[in-house]
Protein backbone atom coordinates (compact mmCIF):
# COMPACT_ATOMS: atom_id res chain seq x y z
CA UNK A 1 0.00 0.00 0.00
CA UNK A 2 1.37 3.58 -0.60
CA UNK A 3 2.04 5.65 2.05
CA UNK A 4 0.90 8.86 2.03
CA UNK A 5 2.50 11.56 4.34
CA UNK A 6 0.59 14.49 6.10
CA UNK A 7 1.51 17.57 7.90
CA UNK A 8 0.32 20.06 9.90
CA UNK A 9 1.37 22.27 7.88
CA UNK A 10 0.39 20.46 4.56
CA UNK A 11 -3.04 20.20 4.52
CA UNK A 12 -6.07 18.77 2.94
CA UNK A 13 -8.28 20.20 5.00
CA UNK A 14 -11.02 17.55 5.50
CA UNK A 15 -12.15 14.53 6.61
CA UNK A 16 -9.49 13.52 4.11
CA UNK A 17 -6.67 14.08 6.60
CA UNK A 18 -8.14 11.49 8.55
CA UNK A 19 -7.78 8.68 6.08
CA UNK A 20 -4.47 10.02 4.85
CA UNK A 21 -3.13 10.02 8.44
CA UNK A 22 -4.66 6.57 9.47
CA UNK A 23 -3.08 5.11 5.69
CA UNK A 24 0.34 6.49 6.78
CA UNK A 25 0.01 4.74 10.24
CA UNK A 26 -0.57 1.88 8.85
CA UNK A 27 1.87 1.29 5.76
CA UNK A 28 3.03 -1.29 4.63
CA UNK A 29 1.98 -3.31 7.43
CA UNK A 30 -2.00 -3.36 5.69
CA UNK A 31 -3.29 -6.32 4.48
CA UNK A 32 -7.18 -5.82 3.21
CA UNK A 33 -9.22 -8.48 3.91
CA UNK A 34 -10.81 -10.64 1.51
CA UNK A 35 -14.02 -8.15 1.01
CA UNK A 36 -12.59 -4.94 1.03
CA UNK A 37 -10.20 -6.25 -2.10
CA UNK A 38 -13.47 -7.53 -3.55
CA UNK A 39 -14.71 -4.28 -3.03
CA UNK A 40 -11.38 -2.34 -4.28
CA UNK A 41 -11.29 -3.90 -7.06
CA UNK A 42 -14.73 -2.66 -7.99
CA UNK A 43 -14.21 0.64 -7.04
CA UNK A 44 -10.97 0.72 -9.44
CA UNK A 45 -12.98 0.90 -12.22
CA UNK A 46 -14.24 4.51 -10.65
CA UNK A 47 -12.06 7.54 -11.79
CA UNK A 48 -10.76 8.76 -8.78
CA UNK A 49 -12.05 12.32 -8.59
CA UNK A 50 -15.56 11.18 -8.91
CA UNK A 51 -15.07 8.88 -6.11
CA UNK A 52 -14.24 11.67 -4.27
CA UNK A 53 -17.26 13.63 -4.91
CA UNK A 54 -19.60 10.54 -4.85
CA UNK A 55 -17.99 9.87 -1.29
CA UNK A 56 -18.79 13.61 -0.24
CA UNK A 57 -22.65 13.85 -1.69
CA UNK A 58 -22.67 10.37 0.47
CA UNK A 59 -22.04 11.61 3.37
CA UNK A 60 -24.06 15.20 2.71
CA UNK A 61 -27.13 13.18 1.98
CA UNK A 62 -26.66 10.64 4.98
CA UNK A 63 -26.71 13.97 7.20
CA UNK A 64 -30.11 15.32 5.56
CA UNK A 65 -31.71 11.58 6.18
CA UNK A 66 -30.42 11.36 9.91
CA UNK A 67 -32.19 15.26 10.12
CA UNK A 68 -35.36 13.79 9.04
CA UNK A 69 -35.28 11.28 11.50
CA UNK A 70 -34.91 13.50 14.43
CA UNK A 71 -38.75 13.77 15.19
CA UNK A 72 -38.70 10.23 15.93
CA UNK A 73 -35.32 9.28 17.05
CA UNK A 74 -34.10 12.51 18.25
CA UNK A 75 -30.16 13.83 17.56
CA UNK A 76 -28.53 11.48 20.51
CA UNK A 77 -30.45 8.89 18.87
CA UNK A 78 -29.60 8.50 15.26
CA UNK A 79 -26.22 9.18 16.46
CA UNK A 80 -26.29 6.07 18.53
CA UNK A 81 -27.31 3.85 15.88
CA UNK A 82 -25.33 6.02 13.23
CA UNK A 83 -22.77 4.53 15.31
CA UNK A 84 -23.70 1.14 16.36
CA UNK A 85 -24.75 0.14 12.93
CA UNK A 86 -20.89 1.49 11.74
CA UNK A 87 -19.07 0.09 14.81
CA UNK A 88 -21.11 -3.58 14.01
CA UNK A 89 -19.92 -3.49 9.87
CA UNK A 90 -16.21 -2.46 11.14
CA UNK A 91 -15.99 -5.40 13.68
CA UNK A 92 -17.45 -7.61 10.99
CA UNK A 93 -15.00 -6.63 8.28
CA UNK A 94 -11.87 -6.43 10.65
CA UNK A 95 -12.89 -8.47 13.36
CA UNK A 96 -10.04 -6.84 15.86
CA UNK A 97 -9.09 -8.77 19.68
CA UNK A 98 -10.33 -6.55 22.46
CA UNK A 99 -7.15 -7.30 23.99
CA UNK A 100 -4.27 -4.56 22.94
CA UNK A 101 -1.01 -3.19 24.12
CA UNK A 102 -0.76 -0.25 26.80
CA UNK A 103 0.53 2.28 24.42
CA UNK A 104 -2.97 1.25 22.11
CA UNK A 105 -5.30 1.52 24.55
CA UNK A 106 -5.54 5.08 25.70
CA UNK A 107 -5.51 6.13 21.78
CA UNK A 108 -8.29 3.95 20.73
CA UNK A 109 -10.48 5.24 23.99
CA UNK A 110 -9.47 9.02 23.41
CA UNK A 111 -10.31 8.70 19.69
CA UNK A 112 -13.92 6.90 20.51
CA UNK A 113 -14.31 9.21 22.77
CA UNK A 114 -13.71 12.06 20.71
CA UNK A 115 -15.68 10.46 18.01
CA UNK A 116 -18.74 9.99 20.29
CA UNK A 117 -18.66 13.65 21.69
CA UNK A 118 -18.18 14.94 18.16
CA UNK A 119 -21.28 13.29 16.33
CA UNK A 120 -23.51 14.28 18.77
CA UNK A 121 -22.56 17.46 18.84
CA UNK A 122 -22.74 18.18 14.93
CA UNK A 123 -26.38 16.96 15.19
CA UNK A 124 -27.55 18.64 18.05
CA UNK A 125 -26.30 21.30 15.26
CA UNK A 126 -27.89 19.86 12.97
CA UNK A 127 -31.35 19.72 14.58
CA UNK A 128 -30.84 23.72 15.09
CA UNK A 129 -29.89 25.39 12.07
CA UNK A 130 -29.58 24.59 8.46
CA UNK A 131 -27.00 21.89 7.54
CA UNK A 132 -24.69 23.84 5.12
CA UNK A 133 -24.25 26.12 7.87
CA UNK A 134 -23.33 23.70 10.84
CA UNK A 135 -21.04 21.95 8.17
CA UNK A 136 -19.34 25.17 7.08
CA UNK A 137 -19.04 25.77 11.29
CA UNK A 138 -17.62 22.81 11.81
CA UNK A 139 -15.21 22.56 8.82
CA UNK A 140 -13.23 25.35 10.88
CA UNK A 141 -11.62 22.58 13.18
CA UNK A 142 -10.23 20.92 10.68
CA UNK A 143 -8.92 24.07 8.98
CA UNK A 144 -7.49 25.60 11.93
CA UNK A 145 -5.73 22.20 12.95
CA UNK A 146 -3.80 22.69 8.71
CA UNK A 147 -2.73 25.88 9.44
CA UNK A 148 -1.70 25.81 12.71
CA UNK A 149 2.04 25.29 11.75
CA UNK A 150 2.26 27.17 9.07
CA UNK A 151 4.09 30.37 9.48
CA UNK A 152 3.32 31.49 5.85
CA UNK A 153 1.46 34.97 4.97
CA UNK A 154 -0.60 33.64 2.58
CA UNK A 155 -1.63 30.95 4.86
CA UNK A 156 -2.63 33.86 7.53
CA UNK A 157 -4.99 35.14 4.42
CA UNK A 158 -7.02 32.06 4.32
CA UNK A 159 -7.42 31.90 7.72
CA UNK A 160 -8.98 35.59 7.71
CA UNK A 161 -11.11 34.64 4.82
CA UNK A 162 -12.47 32.09 6.79
CA UNK A 163 -13.16 33.85 9.84
CA UNK A 164 -14.49 36.32 7.11
CA UNK A 165 -16.78 33.44 6.45
CA UNK A 166 -18.14 33.12 10.07
CA UNK A 167 -18.63 37.19 10.63
CA UNK A 168 -21.04 36.94 7.97
CA UNK A 169 -22.55 33.86 9.53
CA UNK A 170 -22.75 35.68 12.71
CA UNK A 171 -24.52 38.98 10.75
CA UNK A 172 -27.05 36.58 10.00
CA UNK A 173 -27.79 35.65 13.21
CA UNK A 174 -31.11 36.36 13.45
CA UNK A 175 -32.70 33.56 12.10
CA UNK A 176 -29.95 31.38 13.30
CA UNK A 177 -29.60 29.53 17.08
CA UNK A 178 -26.90 30.55 18.69
CA UNK A 179 -27.18 27.40 20.95
CA UNK A 180 -27.04 25.54 17.31
CA UNK A 181 -23.61 27.44 16.07
CA UNK A 182 -22.30 26.50 19.74
CA UNK A 183 -22.24 22.82 18.63
CA UNK A 184 -21.32 23.37 15.50
CA UNK A 185 -18.26 24.77 16.99
CA UNK A 186 -17.45 21.97 19.61
CA UNK A 187 -18.23 19.56 16.70
CA UNK A 188 -15.06 21.38 14.83
CA UNK A 189 -13.24 21.42 17.87
CA UNK A 190 -13.53 17.33 18.54
CA UNK A 191 -12.81 17.43 14.22
CA UNK A 192 -9.71 18.65 14.73
CA UNK A 193 -8.83 16.45 17.90
CA UNK A 194 -9.96 13.27 15.71
CA UNK A 195 -7.27 14.47 13.08
CA UNK A 196 -4.54 14.27 15.40
CA UNK A 197 -6.38 11.35 17.09
CA UNK A 198 -6.11 9.05 13.92
CA UNK A 199 -2.40 9.93 13.50
CA UNK A 200 -1.77 8.09 16.38
CA UNK A 201 -4.23 5.61 16.18
CA UNK A 202 -2.88 4.10 12.51
CA UNK A 203 0.76 4.29 13.77
CA UNK A 204 -0.03 2.04 16.95
CA UNK A 205 -2.88 -0.41 15.89
CA UNK A 206 -2.67 -2.78 13.22
CA UNK A 207 -4.84 -2.49 9.59
CA UNK A 208 -8.49 -1.01 10.48
CA UNK A 209 -8.64 -2.58 13.56
CA UNK A 210 -8.19 0.40 15.54
CA UNK A 211 -10.82 2.14 13.75
CA UNK A 212 -12.90 -0.88 14.28
CA UNK A 213 -12.54 -0.42 18.18
CA UNK A 214 -12.68 3.30 18.02
CA UNK A 215 -16.13 2.90 16.62
CA UNK A 216 -16.90 0.94 19.35
CA UNK A 217 -16.13 2.87 21.85
CA UNK A 218 -17.84 5.56 20.63
CA UNK A 219 -21.32 3.94 19.99
CA UNK A 220 -20.82 2.98 23.72
CA UNK A 221 -20.25 6.10 24.60
CA UNK A 222 -23.21 8.03 23.05
CA UNK A 223 -25.71 5.27 23.73
CA UNK A 224 -26.50 6.55 27.37
CA UNK A 225 -27.83 9.65 25.77
CA UNK A 226 -29.35 7.95 22.83
CA UNK A 227 -31.48 5.82 24.95
CA UNK A 228 -32.44 8.40 27.58
CA UNK A 229 -33.41 11.15 24.41
CA UNK A 230 -35.46 8.04 22.46
CA UNK A 231 -35.82 4.91 24.38
CA UNK A 232 -37.76 2.48 23.28
CA UNK A 233 -38.16 4.39 19.80
CA UNK A 234 -34.82 3.20 18.44
CA UNK A 235 -36.50 -0.21 18.44
CA UNK A 236 -38.55 0.37 15.66
CA UNK A 237 -37.94 -1.54 12.86
CA UNK A 238 -38.17 1.42 10.17
CA UNK A 239 -35.87 3.12 12.72
CA UNK A 240 -33.23 0.66 12.98
CA UNK A 241 -33.44 0.70 9.07
CA UNK A 242 -32.76 4.31 7.91
CA UNK A 243 -30.25 4.48 10.96
CA UNK A 244 -28.54 1.64 9.22
CA UNK A 245 -28.69 3.70 6.07
CA UNK A 246 -27.33 6.60 8.03
CA UNK A 247 -24.33 4.45 9.16
CA UNK A 248 -24.02 3.22 5.54
CA UNK A 249 -24.00 6.60 3.64
CA UNK A 250 -22.32 8.77 6.63
CA UNK A 251 -19.65 6.31 7.08
CA UNK A 252 -19.10 3.05 5.35
CA UNK A 253 -19.45 4.08 2.01
CA UNK A 254 -17.40 7.59 2.01
CA UNK A 255 -14.43 6.23 3.94
CA UNK A 256 -14.14 3.16 1.42
CA UNK A 257 -14.20 5.59 -1.23
CA UNK A 258 -11.96 7.87 -0.21
CA UNK A 259 -9.29 5.59 0.76
CA UNK A 260 -9.43 3.75 -2.86
CA UNK A 261 -9.35 7.64 -4.14
CA UNK A 262 -6.26 8.55 -1.90
CA UNK A 263 -3.97 5.89 -3.56
CA UNK A 264 -4.42 7.66 -7.08
CA UNK A 265 -4.78 10.78 -6.91
CA UNK A 266 -2.12 13.34 -4.77
CA UNK A 267 -3.16 13.97 -1.33
CA UNK A 268 -3.37 18.09 -2.70
CA UNK A 269 -6.34 17.18 -5.48
CA UNK A 270 -7.68 14.94 -2.88
CA UNK A 271 -8.20 18.40 -0.18
CA UNK A 272 -9.23 20.45 -3.31
CA UNK A 273 -12.31 17.93 -4.12
CA UNK A 274 -12.65 17.51 -0.24
CA UNK A 275 -12.65 21.40 -0.12
CA UNK A 276 -16.22 21.48 -1.64
CA UNK A 277 -17.81 19.96 1.52
CA UNK A 278 -19.67 22.48 2.98
CA UNK A 279 -21.32 23.79 -0.36
CA UNK A 280 -22.37 19.85 -1.35
CA UNK A 281 -23.92 20.35 2.53
CA UNK A 282 -26.06 23.35 1.81
CA UNK A 283 -26.96 22.08 -1.85
CA UNK A 284 -28.18 18.66 0.12
CA UNK A 285 -29.91 20.64 2.86
CA UNK A 286 -31.86 22.84 0.00
CA UNK A 287 -32.58 19.82 -2.08
CA UNK A 288 -33.56 16.90 0.53
CA UNK A 289 -34.34 19.14 3.87
CA UNK A 290 -35.85 22.37 1.75
CA UNK A 291 -33.09 24.52 3.48
CA UNK A 292 -33.06 27.70 1.75
CA UNK A 293 -30.17 29.78 2.92
CA UNK A 294 -29.64 33.91 2.44
CA UNK A 295 -27.51 34.99 0.28
CA UNK A 296 -24.73 36.64 2.90
CA UNK A 297 -25.16 33.15 4.41
CA UNK A 298 -23.98 31.38 0.69
CA UNK A 299 -20.93 34.32 0.42
CA UNK A 300 -19.85 32.91 3.98
CA UNK A 301 -19.87 29.18 2.69
CA UNK A 302 -18.26 30.00 -0.62
CA UNK A 303 -15.70 32.22 2.02
CA UNK A 304 -14.52 28.81 3.63
CA UNK A 305 -14.55 27.22 0.62
CA UNK A 306 -12.20 29.42 -1.04
CA UNK A 307 -9.78 29.37 1.93
CA UNK A 308 -10.00 25.63 2.19
CA UNK A 309 -9.13 25.34 -1.38
CA UNK A 310 -6.26 28.29 -1.34
CA UNK A 311 -4.73 26.73 2.29
CA UNK A 312 -4.74 23.18 0.21
CA UNK A 313 -3.04 24.57 -2.88
CA UNK A 314 -0.26 26.46 -1.14
CA UNK A 315 0.36 23.48 1.41
CA UNK A 316 3.18 22.10 -0.57
CA UNK A 317 4.31 25.32 -2.95
CA UNK A 318 6.53 26.33 0.34
CA UNK A 319 7.60 29.85 1.72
Amino acid sequence: MTQIRWELSAPPVTVGIVVQVFVEGVGERAAKPRVLAVAGRALGAVPPPLQVLIGIVSVQVGASLAKQLFAVAGPAGTVTLRLFFAALVLLLVWRPAVRMGRRALPVVVAYGLVLGTMNLAFYQALARIPQGIAVTVEFLGPLAVALAGSRRWLDVLWALLAGGGVVLLAETRGDLSLLGLLFALIAGACWGLYILLSAALGKRTQEGKGLALGMAVAAVAAMPAGIVESGTSLLSPWVLGIGLAVALLSSVVPYSLELEALRKIPPRVFGILMSLEPAVAALSGLLVLGEALHPLQWLAICCVVAASIGATRSAREGP
